[in-house]
């Protein structure tokens, strides 16, 4: 005879909840593991989560549960199906000896599309070129406006945009906002209700109270995209705030790079924004082209006639929605490629173990290994985390600049002067493993040699970090840096 529950003796019942508890908590932690170990991973992050979860169970599980997803598989299916899928004209195709290039193949084949040719680019070196370029494009889009961003700022700059965009919806163009709720947890709601109102569309990717059963609360989409009509786009590290961008210049401002980019490229880009709202604002991808279809051949944009539209850029999506890890390993192979130099750009250095070594191991060949920091930026712990791969790139014989007059935001990485790379991605274990993210690989000289010159500038307002800079201190700074350098995986 089995008794009721309600009947067990007090000690009995605490003991089988007790019981029972623990038994889901190794079911719980079993899962755990075999989540994080069926993963490819970042060797750190890994055994940091691995400890976590047999050490302090009880914290570990919950918290990887929550935090710890690094893909999510229906997405990345989903987005593979739509890439295979994609229109591309013959005369779209980049050069045979573009798509024969080791880096161009290497992001090809693990996740991304191929060059395309017959694009025209122009760099956005400061904020005032990237705001009057933003509105400019906002005010002449014909009837398609699409923008994602991290970060849109409660301030003059973020409210400027919002009443733009909601103008333009008012005037019948189709706006759709998209924000990563996180970046965006004070912006998201009641600030854009202008663009709403106007029937423009806004949607939160990600959203993080409450938490979505759809992707890990870690999982935060850190693209910047805009694009107008389909044909022109906006893409690299300004998010729409006055610290990146404003119709007024602002000693504070930080120092960022974007493009403009006209051609089938901006296409590309429209079809990644196109799924990631699919996914955050839970519409018919099918449902999406036919609107946009019908709103193009009712407002036809003028044809794309650009003589000097020779560029060839290659659009690279990474992140949980793609099945490897395609920026990541363009970025490896364009070092390994580089036979006389490799510049690289970036606000956070937080490397995994392959990058370093193969910046150490160039540098000690000779190649000329360049590294653009900000002297300080906005987070300190990154700037502790990142002055032990410092001193062994330094001890290797690579130049590592501070960039002093404010916070450098820029993203980019160059190489021989033959090939390019901006976007949105830092040069961390965030960026390359977890974040949704975008870049775009330039394959033509004249786009990569402006980017050299812009970096170049960069340079002039920069003094090399030494050996003597990064000294071990005392405590308490030895103990910051070597808190930082243990969380330095899950940064």
């Amino acid at each position: 005879m089995i008794l009721p529950l309600a009947e067990l003796d007090p000690v009995v019942k605490t003991s089988l909840w007790s019981h029972l508890l623990t038994v889901g908590g190794v079911v719980l932690a079993i899962f755990a593991l075999a989540r994080l170990l069926g993963e490819r991973r970042q060797p750190g992050n890994t055994v940091a989560w691995l400890l976590s979860i047999i050490l302090v169970p009880y914290v570990g599980v919950p918290l990887f549960l929550v935090f710890g997803g690094r893909k999510i598989k229906r997405l990345a299916a989903r987005k593979r199906r739509l890439r295979h899928n994609l229109p591309t004209l013959p005369a779209d195709r980049a050069r045979a000896a573009t798509l024969a290039n080791p880096t161009a193949q290497t992001i090809a084949t693990n996740g991304a599309g191929e060059p395309l040719g017959g694009n025209q680019v122009r760099l956005l070196t400061t904020g005032l070129d990237a705001y009057f370029e933003l509105e400019r494009q906002i005010l002449a889009a014909r009837h398609t406006i699409h923008i994602a961003t991290f970060i849109l700022g409660r301030d003059a700059v973020g409210r400027r945009i919002v009443n733009l965009l909601a103008r333009r919806a008012r005037e019948g163009v189709q706006v759709r906002l998209q924000l990563d709720a996180l970046g965006c947890f004070f912006s998201s709601k009641h600030f854009v209700d202008p663009i709403r109102e106007a029937g423009g569309e806004v949607a939160r990717f990600l959203p993080v109270l409450p938490l979505s059963s759809r992707g890990s609360a870690n999982l935060r989409n850190h693209r910047k995209i805009a694009v107008f009509d389909r044909h022109t786009a906006i893409v690299g590290g300004h998010n729409l705030a006055r610290e990146y961008m404003g119709p007024h210049p602002w000693r504070k401002r930080w120092a960022d790079l974007g493009a403009v980019i006209t051609g089938p490229a901006a296409g590309l880009l429209d079809e990644v924004f196109l799924a990631d709202w699919s996914f955050a604002s839970r519409q018919s991808l099918d449902t999406l082209r036919r609107t946009l279809a019908a709103s193009a051949a009712a407002s036809p944009s003028p044809a794309f006639t650009g003589e000097d539209a020779n560029a060839e850029l290659q659009v690279v999506a990474s992140g949980p929605d793609v099945t490897g890890d395609p920026l990541y390993e363009g970025i490896v192979s364009m070092i390994q490629e580089a036979t006389r130099g490799i510049w690289l750009v970036t606000p956070y250095f937080i490397p995994d173990e392959v990058i370093l070594r193969m910046l150490v191991v160039k540098a000690r060949a000779g190649r000329d290994v360049t590294l653009i920091l900000p002297a300080r930026s906005n987070h300190p712990v990154a700037d502790y985390a990142r002055r032990p791969y410092l001193r062994q790139l330094v001890r290797a014989g690579a130049r590592v600049l501070a960039y002093e007059p404010r916070m450098l935001h820029a993203k980019a990485v160059i190489v021989d002067e033959r090939l390019g790379l901006i976007g949105s991605a830092n040069v961390d274990m965030r960026s390359l493993f977890v974040n949704f993210e975008i870049g775009v690989v330039m394959h033509s000289a004249p786009e990569v040699k402006a980017l050299s010159t812009w970096a170049g500038e960069l340079t002039r307002e920069a003094r090399p970090i030494t050996l003597g800079h990064l000294k071990r201190r005392r405590f308490p700074a030895n103990l910051a840096e070597d808190l930082s350098r243990l969380l330095a995986p899950l940064l």
